[in-house]
């Protein structure tokens, strides 16, 4: 058998180890591929919609809301909220949460939460369908006996 040197690249086949799957060329090349263009869609693409209605006027005639609208604008696009919750930070940034409630009849309703700093739109978030449960009676409800 041959020895193995330490300045020797010469390692025989039984020694050798095999390349893990992740480690193989093609597929890094294909990972990467797909981390740029999940990096394209998430952080470019928004940039872009953006650039092409810096003034969101497309977006508030299509009543659509957008991460670095301000107060106004999502005014105009969704009209009043049901509810503003105002914090401030430590440093004094104003922070609000707008919340809306959409009725879709007497016991469903859709919330949808936007979130402010200094009346410009960081985010939000839709809950979805809630129902409201009916209100518990007592377990043994008062019936009144029929008069004999």
């Amino acid at each position: 058998m041959e020895q193995i040197t330490s300045g020797s690249t010469d390692i025989p086949a039984s020694l050798q180890q095999p390349v893990s799957f992740i480690r193989q060329k093609p597929v890094r090349l294909v990972i990467y591929a797909g981390l740029i263009l999940f990096l394209i869609l998430i952080v470019i693409w928004p940039l872009i919609t953006q650039l092409r209605d810096p003034s969101f006027e497309k977006h508030i005639v299509e009543h659509r809301v957008m991460v670095g609208m301000s107060k106004e604008q999502v005014l105009q696009a969704w009209g009043g909220p049901q509810t503003i919750n105002t914090t401030f930070t430590d440093d004094g940034i104003r922070q609000e949460e707008w919340i809306f409630e959409d009725w879709e009849s007497t016991s469903v309703v859709k919330h949808r939460y936007l979130y402010f700093e200094e009346g410009t739109l960081i985010g939000g978030w839709f809950q979805g369908s809630g129902e409201r449960l009916p209100v518990q009676g007592p377990s043994n409800p008062h019936s009144p006996k029929p008069k004999s």
